[in-house]
């Protein structure tokens, strides 16, 4: 039982026959930590068959699992209020197959539904949003979440029961996937109904401020506006001139779960320092770049790249934009580690100059400090990372 000095992660009043104090202590909202997400399955509220494992459940996330058949489908959608997902999928699918054994090819620029392992059920107060794993953005696979009824992407509202389903493109390779693969992520949020912020336990600039030090590693300051902007470094590193990846086309298949087996000269072309300190995209390419700045996420808290701002320039940065709580962290220690950066231009030519503005790092509260943290002996990948690509591929 928690003490007065720990509330609950949920209000008893909550559940069916619950009550308990109503005091402001247990007003809390914010992203669940991996105690909570393991709460929510040892109740049933989070379902799978066959059974979620273990090392399923991350510091504030749950990955989720692709189940054994995939839809090639005409073109991507959302069934809209009032639908099933199934129910769409009668008019869109051109044809299915089985993912079962040696799994399947996903083509570079089909749009595939996939049913997950997991279901809901979800209490009034526990809404949830999805993003792609990282190692899944790093490759150019645009993969987002759907659930029934839903009007955007995603995102799973408060109470919500039934299926979950990811939608993948694989834009620049095509990939092979299974049954059991892991793709994409969700995050659980609590709030309660009074509460009408759009994003509960979301931290305020005025709050950043007064963390920076332990956020970003920048002897210039930070720039904090609407989040924890952050700058691409095409500058000439001590040890290297790389300062970038390109994606090369027709290279062949990645296997989304075999680590460290593909040959980086295969898939990508180096892109090195240029003396005007700038980098133009092609619209047709893909690129992987790095943040100047070192960054860290609080045990307490986790964050997340902001979506695509046309204020900024035409293109996008970040497909697998989530940070779990411990990334890059250590305690007495400058933050640690650079955030990398998946970057597509849109439409046209864009130039990026060393030291432009690419982006922005929104930090949320958990309800509670998670009981494993990013980098704690979990098998994360990208802990000290510099610029990195993911973990499927080895040094030549």
């Amino acid at each position: 039982m928690a003490d007065i000095h720990t509330p609950p992660l949920f209000d008893p009043a909550e559940l069916p026959f619950g009550s308990g104090d109503r005091s402001g202590r247990l007003e809390r909202t914010g992203t669940l930590p991996s105690q909570a997400i393991r709460k929510l399955i040892d109740e049933g509220e989070i379902d799978a068959s066959p059974r979620i494992v273990r090392d399923q459940v991350q510091p504030a996330s749950l990955d989720l699992r692709l189940g054994p058949k995939a839809y090639r489908v005409r073109a991507s959608f959302l069934p809209g209020k009032n639908f099933s997902v199934e129910e769409k999928l009668k008019d869109l699918s051109v044809h299915d197959f089985d993912l079962n054994g040696k799994g399947a090819v996903l083509e570079a620029n089909g749009v595939y539904l996939i049913p997950l392992l997991e279901r809901l059920k979800l209490r009034r107060t526990v809404s949830a949003a999805a993003n792609p794993k990282s190692s899944i953005g790093r490759l150019d696979v645009f993969t987002r979440l759907v659930a029934d009824n839903g009007t955007s992407f995603d995102e799973v509202p408060e109470g919500y029961e039934g299926r979950l389903y990811a939608e993948v493109c694989p834009r620049t390779f095509p990939i092979k996937v299974r049954c059991g693969s892991r793709l994409n992520q969700l995050r659980f949020r609590r709030r309660l109904p009074a509460r009408q912020d759009r994003v509960a336990g979301r931290v305020s600039d005025r709050e950043l401020y007064g963390m920076s030090a332990e956020l970003v590693g920048d002897d210039a300051g930070p720039t904090i506006r609407e989040g924890l902007n952050l700058r691409v470094d095409l500058s000439k590193r001590s040890s290297s001139s790389l300062i970038g990846y390109k994606a090369k086309r027709f290279a062949g298949v990645v296997d989304v779960d075999a680590v460290g087996v593909h040959r980086i000269s295969q898939f990508w072309d180096l892109i090195y320092f240029d003396p005007d300190g700038r980098l133009i995209l092609d619209p047709t390419d893909f690129y992987i770049l790095a943040s100047k700045e070192s960054v860290s996420v609080p045990p307490a808290y986790v964050a997340e790249m902001a979506p695509f701002d046309p204020l900024i320039g035409e293109y996008r940065v970040h497909y697998a934009g989530f940070f779990d709580p411990g990334f890059g962290y250590a305690e007495g220690k400058a933050p640690g580690a650079k955030a990398v950066l998946e970057v597509r231009s849109l439409d046209i030519p864009f130039i990026l100059e060393d030291g432009q503005i690419v982006g922005r790092l929104v930090y949320d509260k958990l309800t509670e400090t998670p009981d494993t943290l990013y980098g704690g002996g979990i098998g994360s990948h990208y802990q000290a990372q510099g610029l990195k690509l993911s973990k499927h591929f080895k040094q030549d």
